[in-house]
């Protein structure tokens, strides 16, 4: 499972024109989180993507969005995962299909809900429009 945390003061996506998912926390900060799960992900990664989303001190005043009970905005996007060395088109091989990923993508939402965070989320294979304003720039990698 991979991820791209950025540290924002408001995202919000769109599909077919309507926003499906918002965060707006202009004074302080939240997270939004570009998720891709790979083929062999299990418990161990989605635990450990749990925490460190809930956990790293990445907002500001080295603080988490647990500590501070900063919004997530939980995008699912398989193309985290591309393979890039080889030739001039990327391979998704890696990606988990559909039926394996969005129950999954469905349980990081529900396992952050549960610790007490406010999670908005994409919908899942739909064409999503992602804006936000990025707080820093702040944004990290995360690799379970």
């Amino acid at each position: 499972m991979k991820a791209v945390l950025s540290r924002v003061t408001s995202a919000s996506v769109t599909v077919d024109g309507e926003v499906v998912g918002a965060i707006d926390c202009p004074d302080t900060c939240g997270l939004l989180a570009l998720v891709g799960v790979e083929a062999e992900d299990g418990a161990d990664n989605l635990d450990t993507m749990i925490r460190k989303i809930a956990e790293l001190r990445i907002l500001p005043g080295e603080v988490s969005v647990a500590d501070v009970a900063a919004p997530v905005l939980l995008i699912s996007q398989f193309t985290l995962l591309a393979h890039t060395a080889r030739g001039r088109r990327p391979s998704y091989s890696h990606a988990a299909p559909a039926h394996l990923a969005e129950p999954v993508i469905d349980a990081l939402a529900a396992g952050l809900r549960n610790r007490g965070i406010t999670v908005e989320t994409g919908r899942f294979g739909a064409m999503m429009e992602v804006s936000s304003v990025n707080s820093g720039p702040f944004t990290v990698l995360v690799d379970c």
